[in-house]
């Protein structure tokens, strides 16, 4: 049995696949089948000589994996054959080679399922059929063509590349100018897109309304092949959707959903997975804004969240993801130990945090969007949400503060949430100081504020912001930009921050996450316990 590995990726972003790759080829040893791995990726577990039982060191291309499944069934005697080929657990790379293999070799979901998945026009089609609701956007090859889908829909717009992995090259787009830009970028001969072969009308450009201030939703499932569905975790991110995936924290079990909105997901999940007749895993991303269910995209392979799910849970989902395209119900599975009856329930909570490059790239903007930036990722499990949000900031290499200054800087549609945010930092202890028109707003509604800061070179306007973090006299930073001067300021105070180890936080949800984990940490402290004692 061949397995497709996720070749070269940027630095820390291939290693989740990596994991489920290894997984698929112990468990393909388990049942006795040979496994070979195809992949060309130096820095992975998958291409060490004792992961699989052959290993193809060769670029993922069609014409490299048609010779590598030439030479395998060469190789064949007394009755061998090739059982077949996985292409769902190295991430895009392999999804898109499914094109180029014979249908009846592509193990688990039908490759014209991976397509209607990633065509916009059959995923739409999809999407009203089941009554599913998305937001609003369209396809465009030519600046043209997305302007008058920005003009039908309105700003903000969300701008992404088809078939790309880590968000590479998409963007919030706020105005014409900005889209001007971004699809000027995207469909030039030597733009972002030139190494894929560029812009075409099967690979165009997707532009969807984008739900600011939403709740984003991360749904990893097995369907197996008689249509039953084990939903092996659902993922709360703590930024807003907008953040990729790779880069938000996330928290098992969520933490704010309602009981109606976690059961319209799983049947959600269900019908997309029955749809698309996936068997093996279905990642499902949704956006939850005034109480309604948004989805935003279905992708019919392994995700980045997998090995975070398996650790939280104690379920190898890989493995049983491989076990379910070899034929094994998920009822055969349960019966055998492999895999819960339903989804589990733990009872302590893990956060999935990113761990990001900054300190080694000074001058570097910190604030985060759809383009996937992290270089990996850590895991905090704790009783409550706070202590394990705590633990992954720690692991992170970002330790909260006890006690100290906070240092605000809002934008002034963030003003009113801020509020209870600095109100919550007052409770605990902090002092608080703030730009001028931070500052007004809070005083102006009885949160003192000791420390006025001017705005970057209006110094005389209060003390210098980066003279102040840089003073060690501030031990967080609570910056929320908007708008081209907000966001030179805001630039130059996240450089700051980074060039003092300050921690910074450019959300408020984030900012809520970390008060939560300074008060339950103060109040229970920690436990260390292991994974195998957790999960016992």
């Amino acid at each position: 049995m061949i397995i497709l590995g996720s070749g070269p990726n940027r630095i820390g972003q291939g290693i989740e696949f990596d994991y489920c790759c290894v997984h698929a080829a112990m468990a393909i040893r388990e049942r006795g089948i040979e496994s070979v791995m195809v992949n060309c990726n130096p820095e992975t577990v998958s291409t060490d000589y004792s992961t699989s039982d052959r290993l193809y060191f060769e670029p993922l291309t069609s014409d490299d994996v048609a010779a590598v499944i030439e030479a395998e069934r060469a190789a064949c005697v007394d009755g061998a054959r090739v059982r077949g080929v996985i292409v769902s657990l190295g991430g895009q790379t392999p999804l898109k080679l499914a094109h180029s293999l014979d249908p009846a070799l592509v193990l688990g979901t039908p490759v014209a399922s991976i397509d209607a998945a990633e065509d916009r026009e059959q995923w739409s089609a999809i999407c009203s059929r089941l009554g599913l609701r998305q937001p609003a956007g369209d396809v465009a090859t030519t600046l043209d063509e997305a302007r008058s889908i920005a003009a039908r829909i309105g700003y903000p717009v969300l701008v992404r590349p088809s078939y790309v992995l880590g968000g590479r090259a998409m963007e919030i787009v706020y105005d014409d100018a900005a889209l001007t830009r971004v699809m000027t970028n995207l469909t030039s001969a030597h733009g972002a897109l030139a190494r894929e072969g560029g812009v075409s009308k099967s690979r165009p450009i997707l532009l969807d309304s984008f739900l600011e201030d939403a709740v984003e939703v991360d749904v990893d499932a097995i369907r197996d092949a008689s249509g039953a569905l084990y939903v092996a975790g659902i993922m709360e991110h703590v930024e807003e959707a907008g953040v990729h995936s790779g880069d938000s924290a996330c928290a098992l079990p969520p933490q704010t959903l309602s009981p109606a909105a976690i059961e319209t997901l799983h049947e959600y999940t269900a019908r997309i997975a029955e749809e698309l007749q996936v068997v093996g895993l279905i990642n499902v991303q949704y956006a939850l804004k005034d109480d309604l269910v948004y989805v935003l995209e279905a992708n019919p392979r392994a995700s980045r969240t997998v090995p975070f799910v398996a650790k939280a849970t104690g379920v190898a989902l890989a493995q049983v993801a491989v076990r379910v395209m070899l034929g094994e119900s998920l009822a055969q599975l349960a019966d055998a130990g492999f895999v819960p009856r339903s989804t589990p329930e733990p009872s302590f909570v893990s956060v999935k945090e990113a761990v990001l490059p900054f300190s080694r790239f000074p001058g570097v903007d910190i604030l985060l969007g759809p383009e996937m930036r992290s270089t990996g990722e850590v895991m905090g499990i704790g009783e409550s949400f706070g202590i394990a949000f705590a633990k992954a900031q720690l692991a992170a290499g970002t330790r909260l503060p006890d006690e100290g200054q906070v240092f605000f800087s809002l934008a002034d549609r963030d003003k009113v949430e801020g509020l209870s945010l600095a109100a919550e930092l007052r409770r605990l202890g902090f002092r608080l100081a703030a730009t001028v028109g931070t500052a007004g707003y809070l005083r102006a509604h009885g949160v003192e504020v000791e420390t006025l800061v001017g705005k970057v070179g209006l110094g005389d306007m209060g003390v210098n912001a980066v003279a102040l973090i840089a003073s060690g006299d501030v031990q967080l930073v609570v910056n929320t930009p908007s708008g081209s001067g907000a966001h030179v300021d805001g630039a130059t105070i996240r450089a700051a921050c980074v060039a003092h180890a300050v921690p910074c936080l450019t959300t408020l949800k984030a900012g809520f996450a970390a008060v939560k984990g300074i008060e339950d940490t103060r109040r229970e402290g920690w436990r260390v316990a292991s994974l195998q004692e957790l999960h016992s």
